[in-house]
C-alpha cells in the first residue's frame, strides 16, 4: 500500500511540475524580448524589426527590445543568438544573407538549420538596380554595353558578403557576362552614402529605402529585380524584361530562434508576426513601401531555408565567390 501510496505521489508531482511548464510557456512572454538584427541601422531589416517589435510589444505585453550587432556578413549577430538560451527570449532577424552563407562561407560557427529553429517569415521586397547620375548609361543594355567596354572600371556597392545586394550583383554579373568590381560596405547605409556621393557607380537596394531616392534624382533606376514590376516603381522594368531573361532575386526577411526553443514559443510568436504581417492596416503600409507579407507555419519555413540554402548555393558556385 506505502508503495502504491508514494506511485500516486510521484505521479502527482509530475503532473503538476508538466502542467506548471505549459503554463509557464503558454504565459510567455513575462520579461521583455530581444530581437538581434545582424545588420547596422536603417536597412529594411532593422526597419522591420523595429516595426515588428512595436506592433509584437502591443499584442503580447512585454517590451520587444531591438539591438544591432552587425558585422562579418551578419555572422556576428546570428552567433550571438545561437549561442543565446532557447527560451523564446532572444530572437535573430534573418534574411537570404543567411541561407546565401551557407555556401559562400567556408568557415561559420554555426549552422543555420541545426543551431537555430525557424520561427516565421515576414516579407519580401524586390530589389533596384540603380547608378549615380554621372554614369553614361540610362537602361540595362546601355549599363552591360558601357561595362563590357571597360572591363573592371565600373564597380558595384553592397552591405557586405552574402547580402542580397551582393549575390544580385554576382547574378547580374554572371547572367551579363560582365566584370564589374565588388566594394562591399559595413552596411546597407554606408553602401547607399557610396553611391549617393558618386564614390561607387551602382548597387542593388531594397526598393523599400531606395524608391525615395529614385524619385527625388539623386540616382537613376536602371531595373528591378523581382518577376513582375514593382507597384511604386510602374515606369521601371525588371532586369529579365530589360535583356536579362530569367533574372530573379529578391530580399526576404524572417524571424528564428536558439535551436530546442520550446514549440509552445515558437507557435505564439508565428501566430503573432503572422496576425501582424497580414492585418490590412500593416499589408497597406506595407504595400506603398514595396514589402509583400509572407506566410508560414514553422514547418513550412524551414522547408523554405532548405530551398533558398540550394538555390543560392548554385549561384554562389556558378559566380565563382568565396569568403574564408
Amino acid at each position: 500500500m506505502a508503495f502504491h501510496r508514494l506511485q500516486r505521489i510521484v505521479g502527482f508531482a509530475l503532473a503538476v511540475f508538466a502542467a506548471s511548464g505549459a503554463l509557464a510557456q503558454a504565459a510567455y512572454p513575462t520579461k521583455p524580448v530581444r530581437i538581434i538584427v545582424p545588420y547596422s541601422a536603417g536597412g529594411p531589416a532593422d526597419i522591420y524589426a523595429r516595426f515588428l517589435g512595436d506592433r509584437l510589444q502591443k499584442s503580447l505585453g512585454q517590451p520587444f527590445v531591438i539591438e544591432n550587432r552587425p558585422g562579418a556578413g551578419a555572422i556576428i549577430g546570428t552567433e550571438a543568438v545561437a549561442k543565446s538560451p532557447a527560451d523564446g527570449y532572444t530572437l535573430l532577424m534573418m534574411s537570404n544573407t543567411h541561407t546565401v552563407n551557407e555556401s559562400l562561407f567556408t568557415k561559420k560557427p554555426y549552422s543555420l538549420l541545426r543551431d537555430l529553429a525557424p520561427v516565421a517569415p515576414v516579407n519580401y521586397s524586390d530589389l533596384i538596380l540603380v547608378v549615380h547620375p554621372s554614369v553614361p548609361a540610362h537602361n540595362l543594355k546601355e549599363l552591360i554595353a558601357l561595362a563590357k567596354s571597360k572591363p573592371g572600371a565600373l564597380n558595384y556597392a553592397s552591405s557586405g558578403p552574402g547580402t542580397p545586394y551582393h549575390m544580385a550583383g554576382e547574378l547580374f554579373k554572371a547572367m551579363a557576362g560582365i566584370d564589374v568590381v565588388h566594394v562591399p560596405h559595413k552596411g546597407s547605409a554606408e553602401a547607399r552614402t557610396s553611391v549617393l556621393a558618386g564614390n561607387v557607380q551602382m548597387m542593388f537596394d531594397a526598393i523599400t529605402t531606395m524608391a525615395p531616392l529614385v524619385q527625388a534624382g539623386k540616382v537613376r533606376a536602371i531595373a528591378t529585380s523581382g518577376k513582375t514590376r514593382s507597384s511604386i516603381t510602374p515606369d521601371v522594368p525588371t532586369l529579365s524584361e530589360a535583356g536579362l531573361p530569367g533574372y530573379d532575386a529578391v530580399i526576404w526577411l524572417g524571424v528564428m530562434t536558439p535551436a530546442g526553443t520550446p514549440k509552445p514559443i515558437i507557435d505564439t510568436l508565428n501566430s503573432d508576426i503572422e496576425k501582424i504581417a497580414n492585418s490590412p492596416d500593416v499589408k497597406e503600409i506595407w504595400t506603398r513601401q514595396g514589402a509583400v507579407p509572407m506566410r508560414m507555419t514553422p514547418e513550412e519555413f524551414g522547408k523554405f531555408l532548405e530551398q533558398d540554402i540550394q538555390k543560392w548555393a548554385k549561384v554562389v558556385k556558378f559566380s565563382g565567390a568565396t569568403v574564408d
